[in-house]
């Protein structure tokens, strides 16, 4: 028993590993018990039961007839999504403002060059988005922006709490386009806050986060 254990649990990290490493991106089918089994050096069963411990995690789902896929390729989304799944939009942009700040901040002090230049692009992607009125790019680009902010910020704890909100982030930004909350834009604060990084003005910086969330904050 206490061998067969060692062998599910070893089969379901190389698993986890392989998917967390993007070798089988979301979307994907995994390859068929067969060549898991001889990947893996284990037997079909083992192989089943490893399959199935994810399925359980949420990072793999069956279909019936056409083989497994995954799902995600972080248990931490999958559990956070699951307990956020009813929350309210306010709830939401309570706790991106308790992350974004520190990101923010973060990022104005630990910023490069090549960082810069990146936020710039996004900066610059997500304007053009505005500007054609593209609702789903103008939710893209501002998602990515902010992300790569957190990424800036270079502390994988963070960034690692942010990603799995992303799906709950995303909901919220759009949320807040189709509702702006006034003048019909919710778009100020996005080009002062880049600037703000890139000076490595980190009051700046916190306050533009703290100036639009807030903003959204207040609308009750």
């Amino acid at each position: 028993m206490i061998r067969r254990t060692g062998l599910i649990d070893g089969a379901v990290d190389t698993l986890r590993e392989r998917i967390t490493a993007g070798e089988w991106p979301v979307g994907t089918r995994i390859p068929p018990e067969p060549a898991l089994a001889e990947l893996l050096g284990v037997g079909r069963n083992t192989v089943r039961e490893a399959v199935q411990s994810l399925v359980h995690a949420g990072l793999l789902a069956r279909r019936q007839g056409s083989g497994t896929y995954v799902l995600s390729t972080s248990e931490l989304t999958v559990t956070i999504g699951r307990q956020i799944a009813d929350a309210h939009q306010r709830d939401v942009v309570e706790v991106r403002r308790s992350l974004e700040v520190e990101a923010a901040r973060l990022a104005a002090n630990r910023r490069t060059a090549t960082d810069v230049a990146l936020l710039l692009q996004m900066r610059d992607a997500r304007a053009h988005a505005h500007a054609l009125g593209d609702l789903d790019a103008m939710v893209s680009t501002d998602l990515e922006l902010h992300l790569a902010i957190a990424r800036t910020a270079r502390n994988p704890v963070l960034l690692s709490l942010y990603e799995s909100l992303l799906d709950a982030i995303s909901a919220n930004i759009r949320f807040n386009f189709e509702r702006p909350v006034s003048n019909g834009s919710d778009d100020t604060g996005h080009d002062d806050l880049v600037a703000a990084i890139g000076a490595g003005d980190e009051p700046r910086a916190v306050a533009e986060v703290e100036t639009y969330l807030s903003r959204q904050l207040a609308r009750g």
